[in-house]
């Protein structure tokens, strides 16, 4: 996002031809524009880009994200548009009278929302899965899920047609998908960002999070929605900090290259001076015994709506991995 930042600034480019670039990955049928968007706004997203070039070329740039293509996750709230939450249940309610605040302030920052993305029905999975709008595919390959329930956030990101995208994480709902597609996602504390707006899945767990190339994109996103002013922060050296590597659940099982990653990434952590203390954490050897009902995600998503409790109950929540085992793909 910076190195767009950086052409607009220079005039290499222009808001239109990003977004232009951004509609036509989109559009192609050879794509995943289909699965990983549920609704482009190319005629909205054309008009706010040329404004923002207006506005660039007047000398007015509102922050980093001005004339940005950003996705946004189908549960926040559009003005005159029903948010739809990945589900079916939804399309007879009423359109939001206002934009959700992050929406709100993104688009006060210049950003151009460019579409709303694919996601697991009422956020009720981390796999991924849509049995109404597709599933979209994992770009390193295209039969394997996306994870959830952001599923096509870190994809609209991946596949360059969007630099950066807006989801929501309650156990890991930008986190799953962010790692499982190559990708940076990023969970702020719970207030830090407001959840107005936003279709809720427990009011305990939920926030806002960003989905970027890189942890700069996430950072700059992460500040427009907090209302602070839209810096990255100075990176912290890797000599003299303390990691520590959990040792129990967390990295039980993994599959030979993801432990051989892992353990790549620690080894030059600690040799760029870092210290690496491994943590026994054994009570996270209790999580699946006090989950085994779901934990607080379920008891909060209960008592919200009919509609919700019926999408929880015939969600596909199993891992198949593999996308072409969801209804419509």
């Amino acid at each position: 996002m910076a190195a767009l930042a950086a052409d607009l600034g220079a005039g290499r480019t222009t808001s239109r031809e990003l977004i232009e670039q951004a509609l036509a990955r989109i559009a192609n049928s050879a794509g995943e524009g289909k699965r990983a968007f549920v609704k482009v706004y190319d005629a909205a997203a054309r008009a706010a880009a040329e404004a923002q070039d207006k506005l660039r070329a007047a000398g007015y740039v509102a922050s980093p994200l001005a004339g940005i293509p950003v996705s946004i996750k189908d549960l926040f709230d559009i003005a005159g548009e029903v948010t739809l939450a990945g589900s079916k249940a939804l399309d007879d309610a009423a359109p939001a009278k206002a934009d959700a605040p992050i929406v709100a302030r993104l688009k006060r920052a210049g950003a151009v929302v460019i579409g709303r993305t694919n996601m697991t029905e009422f956020a009720f999975s981390g796999v991924g899965i849509n049995p109404h709008y597709g599933t979209p595919g994992n770009p390193f390959d295209r039969t394997l899920i996306p994870g959830g329930s952001s599923a096509g956030a870190p994809i609209s990101v991946a596949d360059g047609m969007a630099a950066v995208a807006i989801g929501t994480d309650t156990g890991g709902s930008v986190r799953i998908p962010a790692a499982l597609c190559g990708v940076v996602g990023f969970k702020p504390t719970q207030f830090r960002v407001p959840r107005d707006g936003a279709t809720p899945l427990s009011t305990s767990l939920d926030s806002v999070g960003p989905i970027g190339v890189i942890v700069a994109c996430c950072a700059l996103t992460d500040a427009v929605m907090s209302g602070e002013e839209p810096v990255v922060p100075n990176a912290v050296p890797p000599e003299g900090l303390r990691l520590g590597v959990p040792k129990t659940v967390v990295l039980d099982d993994l599959e030979a290259p993801v432990a051989t990653a892992f353990e790549r990434a620690v080894s030059a952590l600690s040799r760029a001076g870092s210290r690496i203390v491994e943590l026994p954490l054994e009570i996270l050897g209790d999580y699946a015994r006090l989950n085994i009902k779901g934990g607080l995600p379920v008891a909060e998503a209960l008592p919200g709506t009919k509609s919700c409790s019926r999408a929880a109950a015939g969600s596909t929540t199993h891992a198949s991995g593999r996308a072409s085992s969801a209804a419509g793909t």
